[in-house]
């Protein structure tokens, strides 16, 4: 099910959204704008994730952080 809502954004944003559409990166403004919130949502809940581990085991050693940063590529 989709949703219409009227949101106010910043000038920058809107014309990046709408040159990502002119050159085909997305389909419409509106499916831009709901990819970049879908990516928030997934963002937030896998802090969510990260926050209830370490509450359960702890801070992730130095040898854990650097193993997660190469396996993520960062």
């Amino acid at each position: 099910m989709q949703r219409r809502t009227t949101v106010t954004v910043d000038e920058s944003l809107a014309r990046k959204a709408e040159e990502d559409v002119a050159v085909g990166r997305a389909p419409s403004v509106s499916a831009w704008v709901a990819t970049a919130m879908a990516e928030r949502a997934k963002k937030e809940r896998l802090a969510d994730v990260l926050a209830d581990t370490r509450a359960e085991l702890g801070p992730a050693t130095e040898e854990e952080v650097a193993w997660a940063r190469s396996v993520l590529g960062l």
